[in-house]
């Protein structure tokens, strides 16, 4: 897709982040923080963005998580009403895939209730499926890695984990790199979030007598 311009949206932690990339360099890229209203903060930038692409965007990908809900959907439904528009294609890609440029590394992130949710990045792709620990098991689970470990949960890095945020530049050069046979393979699959476990819902109490 040469010449072609990638854009990446990335709302799934309270940095949102943005950013056009074309022929291996970065076009544009904004962030701003929000922690419950990434849909008010989005479509400015976005809209800056989609002005320097023109018709010249032909590919959007979306951070899918693990993490806010809320902003990996809205994220979604931004990149499905512009590929829509655009005819450009739309593919979902992990957020923790883009959180370092290290060839191999961990991820250790908190799924709440007790647990962490645990994955391996090489090369900017995610290494077979996200699992779930309890926090106690995290130690042993990270002992089996000579590798550097990274968290984009403020709760959960320490001596052995190092804070770091996804990135849509990142997340923009990874999707660009694909042919384009691989990115219509992609296009063609639900864009969705990418869970570690069912949403919790509080039950109601029962009425008193």
């Amino acid at each position: 897709m040469s010449h072609s311009i990638t854009l990446a949206l990335e709302l799934s932690t309270p940095r949102g982040h943005i950013a056009l990339w074309q022929d291996g360099a970065v076009l544009y890229e904004k962030a701003f923080v929000s922690e419950r209203s990434h849909n008010s903060m989005l479509y400015d930038p976005l809209r800056e963005a989609l002005a320097l692409a023109g018709e010249d965007l032909k590919l959007i990908v979306v951070g899918t998580g693990p993490g806010s809900y809320t902003g990996v959907r809205i994220s979604i439904a931004a990149a499905q009403g512009l590929a829509l528009s655009k005819k450009a294609a739309a593919i979902g890609w992990p957020s923790i895939a883009a959180l370092d440029d290290a060839p191999r590394y961990g991820v250790l992130g908190d799924a709440r209730r007790g647990k962490h949710y645990a994955g391996l990045v090489e090369n900017g792709s995610l290494v077979g499926e996200v699992q779930l620990l309890e926090v106690a098991e995290s130690p042993a689970w990270m002992a089996q890695h000579a590798i550097p470990f990274f968290s984009s949960d403020v709760v959960v890095p320490g001596a052995d984990v190092a804070f770091r945020q996804p990135c849509a530049v990142r997340l923009a050069a990874r999707a660009a790199a694909l042919g384009e046979e691989a990115v219509w393979t992609l296009a063609e699959r639900p864009l969705e979030p990418l869970y570690v476990q069912e949403a919790f819902i509080t039950q109601p109490k029962p009425p008193q007598p």
